[in-house]
């Protein structure tokens, strides 16, 4: 399972990355806006990393996810990407990553076994 998941996480990391430097991407969630995009596919990275990795510490996965957003941004600001740096993406991105890691951390403590 974990292999699917690591395979499915880099997936999704090259398309979101893709989509997010390319100078005119297909609109491909009809119309919603950036932060919606931003944030779908940054809860969809989240939890394939979690799956992925599911002894990786919650903290370092959010911190790692929460760069990569920054660097999507800082990207988009090149001027030959023609794409805005927009720093409410990013804040999107990582709310969105809080979210789903506190989810993920409710649902790995309920899971332990009480003795």
């Amino acid at each position: 399972m974990k292999r699917v998941a690591r395979l499915l996480l880099a997936l999704a990391i090259v398309v979101a990355v893709t989509m997010a430097l390319l100078p005119h991407p297909p609109n491909v969630m009809g119309n919603v806006s950036d932060k919606v995009q931003h944030m779908t596919a940054f809860g969809t990275i989240t939890i394939l990393y979690c799956a992925a990795f599911p002894r990786q510490s919650l903290l370092r996965i959010g911190e790692r996810l929460s760069f990569l957003g920054a660097l999507i941004e800082v990207f988009q600001s090149i001027p030959s990407i023609h794409r805005d740096c927009d720093v409410m993406d990013w804040i999107a991105d990582t709310a969105v990553i809080i979210g789903v890691l506190v989810v993920v951390r409710i649902w790995r403590g309920r899971r332990a076994p009480t003795f």
